[in-house]
């Protein structure tokens, strides 16, 4: 009998196999991001949201690397999402077409 097996648990951290089960990484092809510029919640500050990804939290943190070089901008990761600060949803959408994502611009 296994004395590791957790029967029901209402608070406490999750193990580490339901963190890599959630995990499910996609080629870039397959993933279909969507770019939005938006003012919401953040004092009248403008932030280009990028959302749909279905990666690692490795891949999406080079990704978010890699676009705030593109862009000359600061920003974030944050539950499969990259926030930029700004409106660079141009630049976003050139460089991610161009590594092979499915990406639209919505919310215009």
């Amino acid at each position: 009998m296994t004395k590791n097996r957790v029967v029901y648990r209402e608070f406490g951290a999750p193990d580490e196999d339901d963190q890599t089960q959630n995990e499910v990484e996609l080629p870039p092809h397959q993933q279909n991001v969507r770019i939005q510029v938006t003012r919401r919640g953040r004092g009248g500050k403008t932030v280009t949201e990028v959302t749909g990804f279905q990666t690692t939290t490795e891949v999406l943190a080079k990704l978010t690397k890699q676009l705030k070089n593109q862009c000359g901008a600061g920003g974030t990761a944050k539950e499969q999402a990259i926030e930029i600060q700004g409106d660079c949803s141009q630049k976003i959408l050139q460089f991610l077409v161009g590594l092979g994502y499915k990406a639209k611009i919505s919310g215009k």
